[in-house]
C-alpha cells in the first residue's frame, strides 16, 4: 500500500504507518496553505497512492471518484474537508481524530477567562501609554476585576472538548453544569446535566463547544441570551454560526450581558460586519487559535494510528474469516466494528 500524508505527521508516527506501506510525505504547511482538490488529485497520482491522510485539504467528490482509496484519515475533530457522500458511496471508511485539540482549547478558554475577568489587557494597554501618574493604589483601584474561581460554569455540547474544559476548570473550584442531548450519562458525578435554558439563566459563564449541524445553526439566539445574567460572559471557541450573530451584537452594544470571548468569526479572515463584533470594548477576541498549539499535531497522529492499527486488525481478521468461516463463530463481530 501506497499512503500519501499531507496532515502533519512526526517522524515517529511515519514510522509506524510504514508497517502498513510505503508512506509519502507532502505536509500542506509548508506549502502555505491546504491543497485544492486538483492539486491533491496530483500528489495522489504522483505517488500512486491508496490511501490518504490529511487535514484540511479539499477531499471532494472530483478527487474521491478518481481514485481508488482504501481509506481517508482526517487528523480533524469533524471530516468537513471530505465529501463524505461520495466515500461512502465508494464504501471508502473515512476516520478522524475527535478532540485531538481538546488540551489545547481547554487552557486557552481557561487563559482568555482569566485575562477577561481580571482586565490584563485594559491594564497592559494603559500601562504601555504610560497612563500610570499617580500613586502606586491608582492601578490597584482602577483594574480591579473578578476571580475565576467559583464562577458557576455552563457548557453547551459536552463532547471531548467539552469534557476537557469541565475538568481544567473543576481545578478552579468552578461549578460545572452542561447540555448535551446527545450524551446519555454524565462522566462524574460532579458535572451536572442541564436545559439549556437553565445554564443561560444561572451560569456566571456560558461555553460554547457545539459542531456546526442543521440542529445547532443558530441555536443560541436573542431568547437565551436575553435570559443571562448582566454580569454573565459567552465564550465561543467552536464555530460563529451556532450563535445568532444579530442577537450577539444586541446583547453586547446593550451591555445586556458583561462581555464575550470570541475565537470565531462568522467570515474568516473577518469582514466589516465581524470587525463590528471584534472591536466592542467588552469583547476579547483572538484569530482562531484555541487548537492552534505544537502539539495538537502530535495528539492527531497518534489518535490516527491507533485507529488505522484497529481498522488493519479488523481487515485482517474477515480475511481470514474467509478462509475459516468457523472463526466468525469462535470469535464474533459485533465488538470489532469500527
Amino acid at each position: 500500500m501506497n499512503i500519501l500524508v499531507t496532515a502533519p505527521y512526526s517522524a515517529e508516527a511515519r514510522e509506524q504507518l510504514q508497517a502498513y506501506g510505503n508512506v509519502f510525505y507532502h505536509p500542506w504547511k509548508p506549502h502555505g496553505r491546504a491543497f485544492r482538490s486538483d492539486e491533491l488529485l496530483g500528489l495522489l497520482r504522483e505517488t500512486n497512492a491508496d490511501a490518504l491522510i490529511t487535514e484540511h485539504d479539499q477531499v471532494d467528490a472530483s478527487v474521491i471518484e478518481a481514485t481508488n482509496l482504501r481509506f481517508i484519515g482526517v487528523c480533524r475533530g469533524t471530516p468537513s474537508n471530505v465529501e463524505i457522500g461520495k466515500a461512502t458511496e465508494k464504501r471508502i471508511p473515512v476516520f478522524n481524530t475527535p478532540a485531538r485539540n481538546a488540551q489545547a482549547v481547554a487552557e486557552l478558554v481557561t487563559a482568555a477567562l482569566i485575562v477577561f475577568l481580571r482586565k490584563m489587557r485594559e491594564g497592559e494597554t494603559w500601562l504601555k501609554s504610560r497612563e500610570w501618574k499617580s500613586d502606586a493604589h491608582e492601578s490597584y483601584l482602577h483594574f480591579r476585576g473578578h476571580e475565576l474561581a467559583g464562577k458557576t460554569v455552563g457548557l453547551i455540547g459536552f463532547g471531548g472538548v467539552g469534557q476537557r474544559v469541565a475538568e481544567v476548570l473543576r481545578g478552579f473550584s468552578c461549578r460545572i453544569q452542561y447540555y448535551d442531548p446527545y450524551l446519555k450519562q454524565s462522566p462524574d458525578p460532579q458535572f451536572h446535566r442541564s436545559t439549556i435554558e437553565e445554564i443561560f439563566m444561572t451560569s456566571d459563564i456560558v461555553s460554547i463547544h457545539l459542531p456546526v449541524t442543521e440542529e445547532t445553526k443558530s441555536l443560541i439566539g436573542e431568547r437565551l441570551l436575553r435570559l443571562m445574567k448582566p454580569d454573565a460572559i459567552l465564550v465561543n471557541s467552536a464555530r460563529a454560526s451556532v450563535v445568532e450573530r444579530g442577537a450577539l451584537l444586541s446583547a453586547l452594544k446593550e451591555r445586556r450581558i458583561a462581555g464575550a470571548i470570541l475565537d470565531v468569526f462568522y467570515h474568516e479572515p473577518p469582514d466589516e460586519s465581524d470587525y463590528e463584533l471584534i472591536l466592542l470594548p467588552n469583547v476579547y477576541a483572538t484569530p482562531h487559535i484555541a487548537g492552534a498549539s505544537y502539539e495538537v499535531d502530535d495528539h492527531s497522529a497518534i489518535m490516527m494510528n491507533r485507529v488505522l492499527e484497529q481498522w488493519f486488525v479488523h481487515q485482517n481478521r474477515n480475511i481470514r474469516q474467509l478462509v475459516n468461516p468457523e472463526v466468525l463463530t469462535a470469535e464474533g463481530m459485533g465488538n470489532d466494528e469500527l
